[in-house]
């Protein structure tokens, strides 16, 4: 087979990339070893926000039985049936692949299943179902992904759990362990706590999730405490046998904790292994491909966009570099240049990153001022439950040109396209505080922390 684009994955990187060269009208191919949608969509963002939606509900509904609350009470307690659960999560996830597949044929995009093995950077042979086929095209987008990372003394298999197969019990385990207390551990962590589990992390660094900073992070660690949940900061694990862990504290004692399942969440990887990269002859950079602003690799014609190429990964900048390459070998003039790419964590309470913090600033000599509004000062935030948090903006002192946004409460997570938007566009603090923004919503805590930077908020 033959084509002008051949994609290599069908991750959110690689289909949005296929399906907009498809609307473009370029002949293109997709190869997929598993399912379409990729980790995201499969076995990542998507499950496990269902899993994490599931068990606010139980939970919620927990907290009813045992008195009552907001003037309902119920007369016994919920019962879950944890593989209904699962089978609810795995029917969202056939639902969203069959869609992705069924655009991609609405874009004429020709849908290959197997894996891929390059010959060289512009030829392939795919292992399908019904044997080998051979692909040569004009460019190569390789948008791989990444795995979960795997310590060598902790294997995935039986009870030790990677992010994939903690998606995918069928029993709430009584007593989970998890290795890392990253954005992934915590959300899968407080999901199963909320869900029944008695969960422990253990954490090598001295604080958990450690790209945000204590500010954010506070809420969360209360969270934990006020749950029972024990973390054990600055130990390292060290092996698991009979159901046991073995770990060093921080105080350097070896320790053992048993458990029932071990959930190991250190990192993601990149997928550059098993098909063929060494023949492409393209450029590496600290284990991932090099790119420039257009995604493009040091082999003419060969690109790459998503987890392949580096930090952060994520499946919406994943998506945006595939957009911006179709449209490149279309013609048009793009290049990936964002000022900003919002980071969510969908713990309890949630936490937004976008752009730098005043401390970030002060490192590069940038004088800035601050403002923060109290989700307890907001109406709507109240009336959900939801006053735990706050919304914290740091400005340019001298023009007032916002540089970072972050937030930490229940729900924030959907104020995230405003934040980004804010600095995408370059917005000033008197941009936003000048924005009406309805009441009573969440989003007007985000006009008065621009206003309590100017100096005069109306509701604190």
């Amino acid at each position: 087979m033959k084509c002008k684009i051949l994609v290599i994955g069908a991750g959110p990187g690689g289909y949005v990339a296929a399906i907009r060269a498809g609307q473009l009208g370029l002949d293109t191919i997709i190869v997929e070893g598993d399912r379409a949608g990729g980790t995201c969509l499969i076995r990542g963002c998507i499950p496990s926000k269902a899993l994490i939606h599931a068990a606010d509900k139980f939970e919620q509904m927990s907290a009813h039985s045992a008195k009552s609350h907001l003037g309902i009470k119920l007369s016994a307690k919920p019962e879950l049936d944890f593989a209904e659960t699962i089978a609810w999560k795995d029917g969202i996830v056939d639902r969203l692949n069959g869609g992705v597949e069924a655009l991609l044929k609405k874009a004429k995009v020709k849908q290959i299943k197997g894996w891929a093995k390059f010959k060289d950077a512009k030829t392939c042979d795919v292992e399908t179902r019904d044997g080998i086929v051979t692909i040569t095209a004009e460019h190569v987008i390789l948008a791989n992904g990444s795995k979960a990372a795997e310590l060598p003394f902790l294997p995935f298999g039986g009870d030790i759990l990677s992010s994939a197969g903690a998606l995918s019990l069928t029993e709430v385990p009584k007593k989970l362990l998890v290795v890392g207390a990253g954005y992934i551990g915590l959300e899968l962590g407080i999901a199963y706590r909320k869900l029944g589990s008695d969960v422990t992390f253990i954490e090598a660094d001295k604080k958990i999730l450690s790209a945000y900073d204590k500010e954010l992070t506070a809420p969360v660690q209360q969270w934990l405490k006020a749950h029972d949940v024990t973390v054990h900061l600055g130990a390292k694990a060290s092996g698991w046998q009979d159901n046991i862990l073995s770990y060093t504290d921080k105080d350097g004692k070896e320790q053992n904790i048993a458990a029932d399942k071990l959930l190991v969440t250190v990192g993601r990887q990149p997928n550059i292994n098993g098909w063929g990269l060494e023949n492409m002859a393209v450029d590496m950079e600290n284990g991932f491909i090099k790119i420039d602003k257009y995604c493009h690799t040091s082999m003419k014609n060969v690109w790459a966009i998503g987890d392949v190429t580096g930090e952060p990964m994520l499946a919406h900048r994943a998506s945006a570099q595939g957009e911006v390459v179709a449209e490149i070998i279309a013609g048009k003039r793009r290049e990936f240049n964002p000022q900003a790419i919002a980071a969510v964590c969908f713990t309890d309470p949630e936490i937004i990153a976008v752009g730098i913090s005043a401390q970030d600033a002060k490192k590069n000599n940038i004088e800035t001022i601050v403002g923060k509004f109290p989700l307890k000062a907001n109406g709507r935030a109240l009336t959900m439950e939801a006053a735990e948090g706050f919304v914290r903006i740091t400005a340019r002192a001298d023009n007032h040109v916002i540089l970072g946004i972050h937030a930490v409460g229940p729900h924030v997570s959907e104020l995230s396209g405003e934040f980004a938007l804010a600095l995408e566009m370059g917005a000033r603090l008197e941009d936003i505080a000048g924005t009406i923004h309805v009441h009573p919503t969440v989003t007007e805590s985000f006009a008065e922390a621009a206003l309590a930077a100017l100096g005069h908020a109306i509701h604190i």
